[in-house]
């Protein structure tokens, strides 16, 4: 064996890599602890900035519409009928209401204005469509009322 060579299990030599040209061989060097735990504090920054954007985006919305019924009307429209639940019955809201043909498209919509009141309030309305509409949807509810819907 000469000198420079390191000897297997085998009992082969290999030759020894030249520290000058690659550095010295990490072996037995022990993982820096702060980098373990930086990387906990950071994975759980992470899942709670998660969570918290799941929270607003998933959680209970402050109003609610449930389709009740509906029914074609002649002209192709259709009569939907909503059951709107609310946290505070004191602001009106706003809610859209589809109405969908025989290929699933959306054929006709409707923003209805839900007048402050009770907490749980039925309206009806008629939604007319560019097509025969064989079904009927609630898009979404919202206190957010435009303009145009309001009254003075």
């Amino acid at each position: 064996m000469q000198s420079g060579e390191t000897v297997t299990a085998e009992g082969g030599a290999v030759p020894a890599r030249p520290e000058d040209r690659y550095g010295t061989a990490g072996k037995g060097k022990a993982p820096k602890r702060w980098r373990r735990w930086l990387f906990v504090a950071v994975a759980l920054v992470v899942s709670c900035a998660i969570a918290w954007v799941y929270y607003l985006n998933l959680g209970k919305t402050p109003i609610d519409a449930e389709r009740i019924g509906f029914q074609e009307l002649p002209g192709d429209a259709m009569e939907v009928t909503l059951n709107v639940t609310r946290d505070d019955d004191s602001k009106p809201g706003v809610c859209v209401v589809r109405v969908r043909d025989k290929s699933g498209a959306e054929s006709g919509r409707r923003e209805v204005l839900v007048p402050a009141g009770a907490s749980h309030s039925r309206v009806n309305t008629v939604v007319k469509s560019i097509g025969t509409p064989v079904t009927a949807d609630v898009f979404g509810c919202s206190y957010s009322i435009p303009r145009y819907l309001s009254t003075p």
